[in-house]
């Protein structure tokens, strides 16, 4: 699976999470996931909550645009953004440096 893969809905990435980290950052990863460093602890969901907030804000959506998909307690987790594919494939791109 690539890093992200437009879907009916709108965009499925994978985000391998790095919690307790200096400060909120969703950069570009490998070729197979986003890299996201968050200030919360993984207890509670705290990780899973600050890592759908940041994706939200650097894809330019609500909140409620990005849902958690699968890995719950795992490093690496796949989310789902909703909205035109196109354009949050353009973003996603331009995370990696590409021209959108």
């Amino acid at each position: 699976m690539s890093a992200w893969r437009p879907v009916p809905e709108g965009l499925a990435i994978a985000v391998r999470v790095t919690p307790r980290a200096a400060r909120d950052v969703l950069a570009a990863g490998t070729e197979h996931h986003l890299a996201a460093r968050v200030c919360a602890p993984p207890v509670d969901g705290a990780a899973n909550t600050a890592v759908i907030a940041l994706v939200a804000k650097a894809f330019q959506v609500p909140r409620s645009a990005v849902r958690l998909a699968g890995g719950d307690t795992a490093r690496i987790k796949r989310l789902l953004i909703t909205g035109d594919s196109d354009m949050l494939a353009r973003r996603a791109a331009s995370l990696y440096g590409a021209v959108p």
